[in-house]
């Protein structure tokens, strides 16, 4: 079955708690009668949250069986007028609509962020969730593993730089003569006039599969990627696979290279092994982004149980970061920030960066934030330039949905960007919804997640590199020659004197 986004889930799962309550609780007329609730001290929602979890969970090992006072829902909808439990059951979860909808009910639900032990003590324990099911295991455990033989490789190379054309022809010639696999290239990469003139690219030209970005839906045809070039190379990937993204395999040619572990030195042997499943994997979490303008109504269109989830045609998936700036005004922005529907605070300045464990390093750390690692849930919040002091950059949990709109006050409206792209104005009445996607980008560690991040680290940003203090065997030999010399020099000038 295919994975669900984050909206369509949350729909599916009221949905599913809408026909338990019409079909499931009122057919369990027993059901009803061994399970009795307190009227005092609970509100009407409360006694139907209590009614379905113990409906959910008649069949566990460890039943709750409460018998307070022998006041029931029933006995609250008779007092409280209602013709009939369904009519109850409709008032309450609208209002459970309304609690969700205000950023008062807890919507946690992330690929990465993991979720947390049940059980606390004897008798405590969290109240289970239908969307907090999805758990991860340990990070450093993550392997790479193919249901089958992977037949369709999509080769990304970089624009526009000549260094590249060689590997480029070498690797994909290898790939169709030595492995038999079917090769995909952007329509674009076979008008480049150098790569033309080349006789080896000619004799494989026409065996090579193309597409246009944005026109050809790559979704469940590709099994394996290979990048060619810079970090570039490795977003422009990710904006290729809006949901499902096959496994990456980077190869340093560009400048940069910090998303890029691998050498182009020995690639047979590299893709070799990794097409055997012999790889461990980073799983580098992605930003689900909704652009919500002014005037227009939220349509969440309820997902059938069986049906495949599609994002919505206003969704962007991002790797790095959403940039939200003043663009061309002189002002500063004003912009409104909120947290599961709480307004946390203001910001005024440039802008503010919404970014990825991944994007941490990018933009966001120029900007003064902290490097984070890729396989920590979370979501770093960073302002550009603030008009104040105390501004410091937090990070928020991974299945957290944040707001951005701009402020009512604001004299001009913000410019908002997504990994560099799409580009577009936000004004007074939009706002921006980020969360965390259920769908990451597995990248192909050269080594594994510790060694090829620190080395990256290292290689392109020069992290803690200095000159290494002197140990103390070396101050000691300084020291003693020092008063050598100065004793000979003494000498010297005594001998002179006399």
């Amino acid at each position: 079955m295919a994975c669900l986004s984050d909206i369509d889930l949350a729909t599916l799962h009221e949905h599913r708690l809408e026909q338990r309550w019409h079909y499931g609780l009122a057919n369990h007329s027993n059901y009803h009668h061994d399970h009795h609730y307190h009227q005092e001290g609970f509100s009407a929602m409360t006694r139907l949250c209590l009614e379905r979890s113990l409906h959910k969970q008649n069949t566990d090992s460890r039943k709750i069986h409460s018998d307070l006072n022998g006041n029931s829902l029933n006995a609250f909808a008779s007092s409280e007028g209602v013709a009939n439990k369904s009519d109850l059951g409709n008032n309450c979860f609208a209002s459970g609509m309304q609690r969700r909808r205000s950023g008062t009910w807890p919507r946690t639900r992330s690929l990465n962020a993991p979720s947390p032990f049940q059980q606390f003590g004897p008798c405590g324990r969290i109240m289970k969730n239908s969307a907090m099911v999805m758990q991860i295991q340990d990070p450093a455990s993550q392997r790479l593993t193919w249901y089958k033989p992977p037949l369709t490789v999509l080769v990304i190379k970089k624009v526009s730089d000549a260094s590249v054309l060689a590997p480029f022809v070498q690797l994909v010639g290898w790939l169709l003569q030595e492995k038999n696999m079917v090769v995909w290239v952007e329509s674009a990469v076979l008008e480049d006039v150098h790569l033309n003139e080349d006789a080896k690219f000619k004799a494989i030209r026409e065996k090579l599969v193309t597409f246009k970005d944005g026109r050809d839906d790559l979704t469940d045809r590709i099994d394996f990627i290979v990048c060619l070039g810079g970090d570039g190379t490795l977003l422009y990937a990710s904006q290729l696979f809006q949901q499902s993204v096959p496994p990456v395999m980077a190869f340093h040619l560009g400048s940069l290279g910090f998303l890029t572990p691998f050498r182009f030195d020995n690639f047979e042997e590299q893709l070799t092994s990794v097409l055997e499943g012999h790889a461990a994997l980073t799983l580098r979490s992605r930003l689900r982004c909704v652009t919500h303008r002014k005037g227009e109504k939220r349509q969440e269109a309820k997902v059938e149980a069986n049906a495949d989830a599609r994002p919505a045609a206003s969704s962007i998936l991002v790797l790095n970061e959403v940039v939200i700036d003043r663009g061309p005004s002189p002002y500063l922005s004003n912009i409104d920030l909120f947290l599961d529907g709480k307004y946390i605070t203001s910001v005024q300045g440039d802008g503010l960066i919404v970014s990825t464990p991944t994007g941490s390093t990018a933009y966001a750390a120029a900007a003064g934030a902290s490097m984070i690692h890729p396989s920590v849930p979370a979501i770093m919040v960073t302002p550009i330039c603030p008009h104040s002091l105390s501004f410091r950059p937090i990070v928020v949990p991974a299945g957290v949905e944040l707001k951005v709109s701009v402020s009512p006050e604001s004299r001009n409206t913000s410019w908002v960007s997504f990994d560099g792209r799409n580009r577009q104005e936000l004004f007074h009445g939009d706002s921006l919804r980020v969360t965390t996607s259920i769908y990451p980008v597995p990248c192909i560690c050269a080594q594994d997640q510790i060694s090829d991040w620190f080395a990256s680290l290292a290689d392109g940003l020069h992290w803690n590199v200095r000159k290494r203090q002197k140990c103390l065997d070396e101050l000691s030999d300084l020291t003693a020659s020092g008063s050598e010399d100065t004793l000979d020099e003494m000498e010297n000038l005594k001998l002179y004197d006399i």
